[in-house]
């Protein structure tokens, strides 16, 4: 190879690798490690991981869950993405999946309990649990995954109203252009997302682009036990009152 003997010529290579990059993110033709295993067959891999406690300290404290997709199917914009949600915007999109799906069932949500007998990172894991299922199920139905909403929730970081307001068609940007934009900046969100410190004890992280694990980190010392998004009611605050009261399950 011959030296690089400019700042173009570094510059070029840089932007070759970073265009590599992106291709292999977003699916390029030979840049989707599931393209070619398995012959015409599309998967779907998701995962709902790594529960965190986001404004720690503060009155609206709450915890968010990473979820993890990868996927050669076409019906994806981005072949692997990872964002962050909470339960309340899981609760969200399951009436927004079913409003628009008519009489198609939606999964269901892990369930709400008024009082929870286990510990707070047994609450937290079982709830994490559910909505791995929860999502498993909807990627697998055609007319849950012909939802936009759907594919916002999954591969951007956009809020609620930005998610409504973007498939309404009163945002600058489309669909596929706000996925395609969080797509070329998620590898450097997700490495900085796996600095912080997890929730709960030995949570699973998956890196960023290329999908590979990384080591487990430890959990907070002292997790709060009483969370405001354990359960979520539309009229609900999102507050941590007392860390001596047992947690909220609704």
């Amino acid at each position: 190879m011959e030296p690089l003997n400019s700042v173009k010529d570094r510059t070029i290579v840089v932007s070759k690798l970073a265009l590599a990059k992106l291709e292999l993110h977003i699916g390029g033709r030979g840049g989707d490690p599931l393209a070619g295993t398995q012959g015409d067959k599309e998967l779907t891999t998701v995962r709902v991981q790594d529960p965190r406690l986001q404004n720690e300290g503060s009155w609206n404290s709450y915890v968010d869950y990473k979820i993890f997709l990868h996927t050669n199917s076409k019906a994806f914009t981005a072949k692997t993405s990872c964002v962050r949600r909470r339960y309340r915007e899981f609760v969200w999109l399951r009436k927004q999946l079913q409003k628009n799906a008519g009489l198609v069932p939606v999964p269901e949500l892990p369930g709400k309990s008024t009082f929870f007998a286990g510990s707070t990172d047994e609450f937290i894991e079982k709830r994490r649990q559910g909505l791995q299922q929860f999502l498993e199920k909807v990627v697998q139905n055609v007319v849950l995954l012909s939802d936009s909403q759907l594919h916002l929730f999954l591969q951007s970081q956009l809020a609620v109203p930005e998610i409504e307001a973007c498939v309404q068609g009163q945002s600058p940007l489309t669909v596929t252009d706000a996925i395609l934009r969080y797509a070329m900046s998620n590898c450097g969100w997700v490495q900085e997302e796996d600095a912080r410190p997890a929730l709960v004890a030995g949570a699973e992280l998956y890196s960023s682009c290329a999908g590979l694990g990384s080591p487990p980190v430890r959990s907070c010392l002292k997790p709060p036990s009483r969370w405001s998004d354990f359960g979520m009611e539309d009229n609900h605050s999102d507050s941590l009152d007392s860390p001596t009261e047992q947690p909220e399950t609704e």
